[in-house]
């Protein structure tokens, strides 16, 4: 066998090429590592797996059709082509490189050793520990599929061919990290999606150089999306929902996996990718306008209404007399500015302890938030009530925004806003809310721009997000992804019928 370190390959001496997948992959020191020694066809052989990642019906299979072989049968017929038909699994081939052997059964694989071939076989009869498919916890609908993305790959780009079934679906299968060795998939319609931004994602995912990815699609967003890391608007967005999966792949979208997690990355996103829900599609055009719009509205009141309500406190003589009664009555023992900021860090607080808290114990969360921290601080003359009011505003608001990732967004640009107004009053007011817009006017995710498309300016497609669209007119693609098949547009039923 060739001696590169990097690079070996085996040769047909059955006890070497054994005593070195053995000492490679910790045989005897791991007490997974699985080697069963047997005879076929009166030749030495070996599998070679993990234990708990291997179908064990399977390989008695296998076994047993192998053990029907007759003695000597090898001589009269080529090693590889006997068992590629004594073997009765469809997933059957053959390598020499023993970093692609090592990779291998690392991932699931059952490797066959036998003596006299410089090939291994390599049996892919992997099994991985798995959730069934759930409703996403986040991309919950009323009336729809139940069925999300699952930690396991080959049943996320399962869910995707099943509601893809285009011959032109490509689905790329990549390693990234140097010791994890981490599938990453690359999903795209080759037809539609424009072929330099899959250059792009493609090259940037090659060139990874790490050693893991043990915070799977998140770490991987920042290996390959271009951009300032702190700026805190995200430039991809995420789902588990296969159904919104599709529709961004039919769009011109590509679509990001990475094994273990359910989080599926679509590429490239802007702001209003964030803001839609599959709700809003889950009912007739008149209700999803609706919900779209109370939605928009909470999204804007979670980011301005709290700087705008500090700064009529902080300046009643801004309020004319017809909306006098805005203003606080009582402001309390502390600095209005104080409370919001405590306020602020109190609600990230009741969330984080949220997360935290075990089912059984979130009642009692909230009975803690809502008598102590609320009606107590009250009480005591900590907070204003209307502190309290339009703090719990705001965290509806966040709550209605559908991306996660932009909420969170939006509380930094809020946070920062209401700085600069308790600090600066209305000049701040202004002035941190035109660094903030800047700030999403010269964002770009792979080149496209943040705010598309209300800058630049695009009238048609700013209707179809301001209007949910009946589904005969939703099958315009956006062409600032320059997709490759923009005029392709099925004829309505209706036109259909009148032809």
């Amino acid at each position: 066998m060739s001696k590169n370190k990097d690079h070996i390959h085996l040769d047909s001496n059955y006890d070497r090429t054994l005593d070195l997948l053995k000492k490679e992959l910790g045989e005897g020191k791991s007490f997974d590592i699985v080697v069963r020694e047997f005879k076929v066809a009166g030749r030495k052989s070996a599998l070679i797996g993990i234990d708990g990642l291997i179908k064990d019906d399977v390989l008695t299979w296998i076994m047993q059709s192998m053990f029907l072989l007759p003695d000597n049968s090898f001589r009269s017929s080529n090693i590889k082509s006997l068992l590629q038909q004594a073997i009765p699994y469809i997933e059957l081939n053959t390598e020499t490189n023993i970093d692609e052997l090592l990779y291998f059964v690392l991932s699931g694989s059952v490797l066959l050793v036998v003596d006299g071939s410089a090939e291994v076989f390599v049996i892919d009869a992997r099994t991985y520990p798995s959730r069934g498919p759930e409703e996403a916890e986040i991309e919950r609908v009323v009336r729809g599929s139940r069925d999300g993305f699952t930690e396991t790959i080959v049943f996320n780009t399962a869910l995707v061919r099943r509601r893809v079934r285009d011959p032109k679906l490509r689905i790329k299968l990549m390693r990234v990290g140097k010791r994890s060795k981490t599938d990453v998939c690359l999903c795209y319609i080759e037809d539609i999606a424009d072929p330099e931004l899959v250059k792009t994602i493609t090259s940037r995912l090659e060139s990874i150089e790490i050693d893991a990815i043990p915070m799977a699609e998140k770490a991987v967003e920042e290996l390959v999306v271009p951009g300032n890391w702190w700026n805190p608007f995200p430039r991809v967005r995420y789902t588990e929902r296969p159904d919104v999966a599709a529709v961004h792949l039919f769009e011109g979208h590509v679509l990001i996996m990475v094994d273990t997690s359910p989080s599926v990355i679509i590429a490239p996103a802007t702001y209003f990718h964030h803001v839609q829900h599959a709700e809003e599609y889950r009912q007739n055009p008149a209700v999803g306008a609706y919900i779209r719009w109370v939605r928009f509205m909470a999204i804007i009141a979670s980011i301005i209404i709290t700087p705008l309500w500090m700064l009529f406190a902080l300046s009643p003589e801004l309020l004319p007399e017809s909306l006098k009664f805005i203003g606080p009555e009582k402001i309390g023992n502390v600095p209005i500015f104080i409370q919001f900021i405590i306020a602020e860090i109190s609600l990230d607080l009741i969330r984080m302890a949220a997360i935290h808290t075990p089912s059984p114990l979130a009642t009692a969360l909230g009975v803690i938030a809502a008598l102590l921290i609320g009606d107590i601080a009250i009480t005591i003359g900590l907070f204003a009530p209307e502190v309290i009011l339009y703090t719990a505003v705001v965290a509806v608001g966040s709550y209605c925004t559908p991306s996660y990732e932009m909420s969170l967004a939006n509380r930094l640009i809020r946070l920062f806003i209401l700085l600069g107004t308790g600090f600066f009053k209305l000049p701040g007011l202004i002035v941190a809310s035109i660094l903030s817009l800047l700030l999403a006017v010269f964002t770009k995710s792979f080149n496209v721009p943040y705010l598309w498309p209300l800058i630049p300016f695009n009238y048609r497609a700013l209707k179809t997000i301001i209007i949910r669209s009946p589904v005969p007119i939703q099958n315009i693609r956006p062409e600032i992804l320059n997709p490759l098949d923009s005029s392709r547009q099925p004829v309505p039923a209706f036109k259909r019928r009148k032809n």
